[in-house]
């Protein structure tokens, strides 16, 4: 894991040297970084590794069952909660496959720059029996998603190459691997240079009920 602030933006790159699955430790060092970004940068950049951006919540934990699973969902609802919620703008670089929470780590960003690839990106709680999903699930696809998707990706659990993720809602913009990464650098940049107060209070407004709805602290 690495955390580094240049020209004023924050950036976060997250390797497990696996599957950047969403255990208690990635996720307190996501909200470590999203700490130090509000107070001491304009925007965050999120990365993961080469080849898979994440594959959702650490299976290990989801398996134990009980009072396990559900603190780690409840660890995990708390941060895309901070994440749609953060006052700044929060880019995500996915150089791979997201799929289940990884997915929503993507549609919690305020813009989302995909690697041109062999990669899939898709939400497989029904084709694993995962339902229904938690409240920030559904908030999260309903605001993100188009409409047009909206049943064939939750629903239906249907995976999407980056160019159909790209019109489907994950992703905002498609480049290719070489260039991945600057064009994250160079957007997050470019929201960092918009005024940070309105663009946090206009994030709000638009995302207030959603918000609401998502809070369960």
């Amino acid at each position: 894991m690495s955390f580094r602030i240049e020209q004023e933006i924050a950036i976060f790159e997250f390797d497990d040297g696996k599957a950047n699955a969403l255990g208690h430790e990635l996720i307190e060092q996501f909200f470590f970084a999203l700490a130090e970004a509000e107070s001491e940068a304009k925007g965050l950049l999120i990365a993961g590794r080469q080849g898979i951006f994440s594959a959702g919540f650490d299976l290990k934990e989801v398996k134990r069952g009980g009072r396990a699973a559900a603190e780690l969902v409840k660890k995990g609802a708390k941060l895309f909660h901070r994440m749609f919620d953060f006052p700044k703008p929060l880019v995500a670089c996915c150089a791979g496959h997201a799929v289940a929470a990884g997915a929503f780590l993507l549609l919690s960003c305020d813009y989302r720059i995909g690697s041109r690839g062999p990669f899939k990106y898709g939400l497989n709680e029904t084709a694993i029996g995962m339902a229904p999903l938690p409240i920030f699930g559904n908030e999260l696809a309903l605001k993100r998603l188009s409409p047009r998707f909206l049943s064939r990706a939750v629903i239906q659990s249907e995976m999407f190459s980056p160019e159909d993720a790209f019109e489907a809602g994950f992703l905002d913009e498609i480049a290719e691997p070489n260039d991945l990464f600057e064009s994250a650098k160079s957007k997050t940049l470019e929201l960092a240079s918009l005024p940070t107060v309105a663009y946090g209070k206009m994030k709000r407004d638009i995302r207030a009920s959603s918000l609401e709805r998502m809070n369960i602290s």
